[in-house]
C-alpha cells in the first residue's frame, strides 16, 4: 500500500513523534467502543452510556453505575494488539516521545510504553472518596453492588474522568508540551469528536500530521497523510528503526 510506504518514510526520517489515540486503538483488542450503535446497551440498561458515566449519575445511582462499569469498562483479560506493541517499539527505538491517549484500559503500558499520558484516567487506579485508599482494577472487578473501601466503608471512585468532570491539569499541560514539541503527530483510532481532548491537536506546530482511522475525521483536511484503515493493521506493517 502506497500510504503505508509513505508512513514508513516519515517515521524513518523523524525522531520526535507523538501519538494521539482513541477507542479505535483498543477495539482490535476486543474492547468495545461504547459509542458504537450496536444496540447492546439499549437492551441491557435503562440509561445511555453517556448518562451512566456522568458524575451526577455516579453520585445519585452508584449501584447502577457499578453494574455498567464492571460489565463494560473492566476488560482486564484484553491484551495489547499490534498498534500498542508497535508504538512501544517505536518508543524503545527513540522515535516516539509520548502516547497521548483517551483510553482508560492501560494497554499501552501493558505493551511496554513508558511515556503514556492518559487524558481520561485509568481503570487501574481507584480511590476511596473518604480516606483515599488505593484499589486496583482486579479488586474492583470482584466487588458487588456499590464498591466500598475495606478500611473505612467509603465509596470507591475509579480514577477516570466522567462526563461533567474536568481533565487533569497536569496531564493536559504535559500533553500540550509533548504535542507542541513534536515534529510528527500520528492521530489514530479516534474520530476526534470528544472534547476537550480532541482540541489538543491545535497545539501541533510540527512538520507532518498523519491520521489513521477507519472513518473520516475533522483533521483529515489538514493532514499530510490520511489512511482509512484499522490502526493495528497499518502499524503492523511498519518496520522499527533506530533513532537518528
Amino acid at each position: 500500500m502506497q500510504e503505508v510506504q509513505e508512513l514508513q518514510r516519515i517515521i524513518d526520517a523523524y525522531d520526535n513523534i507523538v501519538f494521539f489515540g482513541g477507542a479505535g486503538v483498543s477495539t482490535e483488542s476486543g474492547i468495545p467502543d461504547f459509542r458504537s450503535t450496536d444496540g447492546l446497551y439499549n437492551q441491557e440498561y435503562d440509561y445511555p452510556p453517556e448518562t451512566i458515566l456522568s458524575h451526577t449519575f455516579f453520585v445519585r445511582n452508584p449501584e447502577e453505575f457499578y453494574r455498567f462499569y464492571r460489565a463494560k469498562m473492566l476488560c482486564l483479560d484484553a491484551e495489547p494488539n499490534a498498534a500498542h506493541k508497535k508504538l512501544a517499539e517505536l518508543e524503545a527505538a527513540g522515535k516516539l516521545k509520548a502516547v497521548v491517549t483517551q483510553n482508560i484500559d492501560g494497554l499501552h503500558q501493558k505493551a511496554g510504553s513508558k511515556k503514556v499520558l492518559e487524558l481520561h484516567g485509568s481503570v487501574h487506579r481507584n480511590f476511596c472518596t473518604k480516606c483515599h485508599a488505593f484499589y486496583d482494577a482486579e479488586y474492583m472487578l470482584h466487588t458487588t453492588g456499590v464498591a466500598r473501601c475495606s478500611r473505612c466503608g467509603g465509596i470507591i471512585k475509579p480514577d477516570v474522568v466522567l462526563y461533567e468532570e474536568c481533565l487533569d491539569d497536569a496531564v493536559i499541560s504535559e500533553s500540550i508540551d509533548a504535542i507542541t514539541r513534536a515534529q510528527v503527530m500520528i492521530v489514530g483510532g479516534t474520530s476526534l469528536v470528544v472534547y476537550p481532548a480532541a482540541g489538543l491537536l491545535q497545539y501541533f506546530r510540527g512538520e507532518k500530521l498523519i491520521v489513521i482511522n477507519k472513518g473520516a475525521t475533522s483533521a483529515d483536511r489538514n493532514a499530510d497523510l490520511v489512511i482509512q484503515q484499522p490502526i493495528g493493521e497499518v502499524l503492523s506493517k511498519i518496520r522499527t528503526g533506530e533513532a537518528k
